[in-house]
């Protein structure tokens, strides 16, 4: 099977200022001793047989800050002199790295401040009030990554203090990198032929990938991202590190506009494809796993598996480890997980409904309309748009995709279709 060549890693040689050296990668593993646990690599049989392969889980969601981020933090802070510290550190995070810089300041003693995006979502950011206590100061700032990093950048440069970047930085990448070598020496008995691994700003994948090309360098390195913030995925096509203008900050663990400078010299080099995923589907995912496998995870925390299918092909009889990256979802989010994924299964259908002013109309539309196995899940009135019609915004939840067509004929037959919402960039703004 051949994949479209935009798809894949530019393969081309270039010249690297930094690549993490196998030492460097295990003296980390050794400083992360008793402070990051040694994840298990777990063989999961449903989708083992939906794939026709042996599907392994890194369940990096089962850290005690729920993600892999520990690492990267931890090997950082702990490398700081004593006048790097002095006046404190600081760090941007949408969440996991906020949670392993408070933790590791805990540990450490050292005093910090994390600047987060305002729309984190609140059980992150409890966690990291939890992991960090007295140690650490919350301020949320900015609606994404990019905008809490620049107001990280702004109180160093004015007060001196040590910025703890999440992705772009040699400590960090190797503390990442730890992931690679636990899985190494886990799957001894069963090489490992594809890894897919999340990437947001590159840490963990630039880490992870350099640690195959070192140790084994058959396994190919599947890199995946959100669609909404493919912000690796277009720095490959362009064969230069590219800022996104905009980005969708829902897979709020990888949505950054500029992945790390460090770590898309290193991905360029060393990943075999980036590849992005709806969020839709990752959504559907995270529904998934935790009706048929009772595994939590986060948007990010999906990305790996919810590329498989792309794969499904390739993969078969292979050995694969998809990396579950952390698991801090917040329960407040469900309502929305679920929208996304009917939206994305063509399961969930919002128009602009005419109800002509007369009585019945709602009736007919119910009994003359809709089929027997749709439902309405939202209804609300709008402003009236002309004298002899109603308008409403009308949300309606199919059995089957093949539904829709039929329905919208119907709508038309009957003049009661306005427009169809689904495809309106504004959308959500209807529904909020």
């Amino acid at each position: 099977m051949r994949f479209p060549l935009s798809w894949e890693v530019n393969m081309e040689k270039t010249t690297t200022t930094y690549r993490p050296t196998l030492k460097a990668i295990e003296a980390a593993a050794e400083n992360l001793k008793g402070i990051a646990s040694v994840t298990p690599l777990i063989k999961n049989a449903r989708y083992s047989k939906q794939f026709g392969a042996n599907i392994y889980f890194k369940r990096e969601d089962l850290q005690e800050v729920r993600s892999y981020k520990i690492r990267g933090a931890y090997n950082k802070i702990s490398s700081l002199n004593a006048n790097q510290i002095e006046n404190e550190i600081v760090c941007a995070s949408a969440g996991n790295h906020a949670q392993g810089f408070a933790l590791s300041c805990k540990l450490l003693k050292i005093k910090g401040t994390i600047f987060m995006p305002s729309p984190t979502p609140n059980q992150k950011i409890e966690q990291v009030k939890m992991f960090g206590e007295d140690y650490i100061k919350v301020v949320l700032i900015g609606d994404t990554f990019d905008d809490a990093y620049h107001a990280a950048m702004e109180q160093c440069e004015a007060l001196n203090k040590t910025l703890i970047h999440p992705f772009n930085d040699e400590k960090v990448i190797e503390g990442q990198a730890t992931v690679g070598l636990e899985i190494i020496d886990q799957a001894k008995a069963h090489p490992i032929d594809y890894v897919f691994v999340a990437v947001g700003g590159g840490g963990l994948a630039a880490g992870l990938s350099s640690v195959f090309k070192i140790l084994s360098p058959q396994t190919r390195i599947i890199s995946v991202e959100p669609k909404g913030a493919a912000s690796m995925l277009t720095s490959i096509r362009n064969n230069k590190n590219t800022e996104l203008k905009t980005i969708d900050s829902f897979v709020d663990g990888a949505a950054v506009k500029r992945v790390g400078d460090l770590n898309f010299a290193i991905c360029k080099e060393t990943l075999h494809r980036v590849v992005e995923v709806d969020e839709g589907k990752i959504c559907q995912t995270i529904l998934d796993l935790y009706n048929k496998d009772a595994i939590v995870v986060e948007p990010a925390g999906a990305l790996s598996l919810s590329a498989l299918d792309q794969f499904s092909e390739e993969i078969k009889g292979k050995n694969v480890v998809c990396v579950i990256s952390g698991s801090n979802n917040d329960i407040t989010r469900t309502a929305e997980i679920k929208e996304r994924a009917l939206l994305y299964a063509n399961l969930k259908h919002y128009f602009i409904v005419k109800f002509p002013q007369r009585t019945g109309a709602l009736r007919d539309f119910v009994v003359d309309i809709l089929g027997p196995t749709d439902d309405i899940t939202h209804f609300e009135y709008t402003k009236k748009a002309n004298r002899e019609n109603d308008v409403a915004v009308v949300g309606l939840q199919l059995k089957s995709p093949n539904d829709l067509e039929p329905l919208i004929t119907k709508m038309k037959l009957h003049n009661f279709y306005g427009d169809y919402l689904n495809n309106k960039p504004d959308l959500f703004q209807f529904l909020v």
